[in-house]
Formats: structure tokens, sequence, C-alpha cells
């Protein structure tokens, strides 16, 4: 068993997704030694099906099952599940953050100037997004573009692989971030799998991992988990915050299809445009997939009169703010259940989709079974830890999906990179680094 040295490093971030990846590379330029550690591969994008199968679909790894047969996914690869998201830059909830004396608004500004964030051009845009666009405009709804995570001069017109990764560097995500610590003197270990924080004389000092199956040790003088709205939750009650993992949200969501006859497309940019109905507690947007995918929405709900249609199909998505609840098992295990308003909310977003598809020309309308993305609150400000994402141990912080306190229902990378700037400044201002 080979352990690294004490004085090696000044930092451990655990995870490479918008949180840890944002404070690795935040501290590694401020002159600071970080390892980081990332359990999933770090091998090149490709955007192939068979390669986000392996880091998005294995089941009861990267696919969590919840109760009533809700599929939960989460990327485990250098960049987390920001390698297969959208790439859509919400503003984060400020109001909420500020209740817990969280501000990130500098931060969110600084990455505003930094990263490529702006709604997608027309000629970037697809058939299908403008047909959902124009129908529910038409309609009164106030459905406009989203800004985007998108090199722009990168992205190909009639490309439909932001599902699979983008293997031509269009779509920014946290490997960008990683990448640039990287070449200023990161260490980066892929196949990681961090078990628990080493706790000495109530300080982290450091944390256990396995490689290739192999105990090991990694010391520092200051450790930040950023392991996921799953994954860190599970660190840190073998940590022995057992507190953790408890009454959390993930987002839940369903896509509503349906056929029209003058539209041939179904390579596009997804969620390019769309609307935020925060009274109802849900978010509408196109969301054009790849064929596999959407014939997955489609047999799931016994549709195979459809699956034959990808190419002249319009889908809505719409994304609700569910309530807190449930509970984590100590090995990752999800055990939620949605509630009676979260389903009545989806089915209100239901409805409305369908009159904006059937204002589009759209035919045999179907909506497809619960998914879930973005888990969070396992971890929470004012709960777990405090509002400088400290824990109960010292010189243990976490920073990830997991510390947001409240639902908020929209995708949350751009507050997760705001934390971790944030974070990043804070732990510079102290002494002990």
């Amino acid at each position: 068993m080979e352990n690294l040295n004490k004085k090696e490093f000044d930092v451990i971030v655990v995870g490479s997704g918008p949180g840890g990846a944002t404070v690795a590379r935040e501290l590694t330029l401020a002159g600071k030694k970080v390892l980081l550690l990332e359990q999933g591969s770090n091998a090149p994008v490709t955007g192939s099906m068979f390669q986000t199968i392996r880091w998005l679909g294995i089941p009861f790894r990267s696919l969590l099952f919840t109760y009533n047969a809700l599929g939960m996914v989460r990327g485990i690869t250098t960049g987390g599940s920001s390698v297969y998201y959208y790439g859509t830059a919400f503003e984060p909830p400020h109001d909420m953050l500020n209740r817990y004396n969280v501000d990130i608004k500098a931060e969110v500004e600084e990455t505003k100037k930094e990263l490529p964030i702006a709604p997608l051009s027309d000629d970037l845009t697809g058939p299908m997004a403008k047909r959902i666009m124009e129908s529910a405009n038409s309609l009164g709804y106030n459905w406009q573009k989203l800004t985007k995570f998108i090199f722009q001069d990168r992205c190909r017109q009639d490309c439909w692989r932001c599902n699979y990764g983008c293997p031509y560097g269009a779509k920014w995500n946290a490997r960008n971030y990683v990448e640039d610590a990287f070449r200023k003197g990161l260490t980066l270990i892929n196949g990681a799998k961090v078990t628990k924080v080493i706790i000495e004389n109530g300080k982290a000092v450091g944390v256990d991992y396995k490689r290739r199956l192999i105990p090991q040790k990694a010391y520092a003088p200051l450790i930040i988990i950023s392991a996921g709205g799953i994954g860190t939750p599970v660190i840190l009650r073998a940590t022995g915050i057992k507190k953790a993992g408890f009454n959390f949200f993930f987002d839940p969501l369903i896509a509503v299809s349906g056929t029209v006859k003058d539209i041939t497309g179904g390579k596009e940019v997804p969620m390019v445009a769309g609307m935020h109905m925060q009274e109802d507690g849900y978010v509408m947007t196109d969301m054009t997939v790849p064929s596999a995918l959407y014939g997955g929405f489609a047999a799931q709900v016994g549709r195979f009169d459809r699956i034959m249609s990808h190419k002249h199909t319009l889908t809505i998505m719409i994304k609700e703010k569910d309530s807190l609840g449930g509970q984590l098992t100590d090995r990752g295990g999800v055990r939620k259940r949605l509630l009676e308003s979260d389903y009545q909310s989806l089915l209100r977003g239901y409805e409305r989709a369908k009159k904006i598809l059937k204002n589009a020309g759209a035919k045999s309308i179907f909506k497809s079974w619960y998914i879930a993305a973005h888990p969070g609150g396992t971890a929470k400000i004012n709960d777990i830890i405090d509002s400088n994402l400290k824990t109960e141990f010292d010189n243990l912080y976490v920073c990830d999906c997991s510390v947001i306190p409240e639902s908020f229902g929209l995708p949350p990378t751009l507050t997760l990179i705001g934390l971790g700037k944030r974070l990043a400044k804070h732990l510079c201002a102290k002494t002990q680094i």
C-alpha cells in the first residue's frame, strides 16, 4: 500500500464536478499544492452511446433507482455530471442563499466574464426548438432563449451529441477547470474511490480511498469533499457525520413528446429556450434527445408506435422543484418517494406542454416515465455545514450540490461554480494553507 505523504499537498479535493473542479482550480491558481481524487475515468470524451452508458448508465453505480421505479443518473468521470448536462446557465437562487448568509453574486459575475455564457445564436438553434418557442409565445407564454455554457464558435449545426458528452469541446464542463489546474500543477488521480476522511483530535488530516481495489491513504491539512449529492453524504457518514443524507431533493422531470409531419430533424442542441413557472414550481424547456434515448422514453410507457418517429418528434421537458424528503442508505441507495403535490405539479406542466405541442401541430402526444437529476440538499448549509461550508470537524469542508439548503428546481452548475470560488477565497484568506 502506497500512501501519499502528509507534507506533499496543501489540499485534497474529492470529486471533480463543478464544485470540486472550481475550488481545486482556484486554489491551484493561488499557488496551493492540490490533490484531486476522482472516482471515474479521465479518458477523452468521445460522444458515443457506449461511453455514456459506461459513465452514466451503470445500475447501482451511476444509475440509481428509488421508489416507484424512478431512475436517477449521475456522471462518474472527470467533470462529473457536467460532462452530460445540457449546458444551461440558470441564475443561482440568490435570495434563498442570502437567507443562509451565503452571498455569491460577485463570484457569479466573475464567472460570467470568464466563461462563454450566452443564449444560443439563431443559426445554431434547431428547427424543433424554434417551433416550440414560436408555439409557446403565440399562446402568450414568456418562452425565451436560455443562457448556455457553450463555445459557440466550436458548436456544430445538426449535432446531437450534447446528451452523450461533446467531443468537439464546444460545451463547457468542469473538465475545463480541471485541465486549467492540471497545467498549473494540480495532481489528479483517477479511479480513486474515497471511503472516509481521516480525523485526528477533531481535525481532518487525510482520506482513505481505494484504487484498483487496493486501500490507500492521502494526507493534507485541508480536505474538501465534492463527491456530489449522493457520494458526499456517504463519505461524511463513514467519517462520523451521521446526520448527512436526509431530507433531500432530486429534481424530478418528465419529457412530453408529439409528432409533427413537416419537420425532419432530431439533431440539435437541447434546452435552447423555455420558461420558469416559479409560482407553479417547475421549469419547461425544449429537449431534443438522441434517437436511442427517445426510443427509451417511448418504450418505457408502452408507446411502441412512436419509437420510429424520432426525426419528427417535438419534446418538451418539465423539471419540478420537489419537496424535501427521503434518506440515503450508508452505501448511497436512494430512498425517497415523490409526494402527491410533486406529481400534481408535473401533471400541470404536462397539460401546458400538451397545449404548446398541439398548437405547434403535434399529434400522438405522450409523456415519459419519471426521471430525476441534480440530487442535492444531503449536507445542507446550517445543518451539516456552516455558511462557510465547514463541517463539525476542523479543516473539513463540503462544496457541491449537497450543500444547497432548499430545493430550487433548476440546473445548479452556475451556483456550484460560485460556491467553489467563494470557498477558495475564504480558505486563501485563512492562515491554515
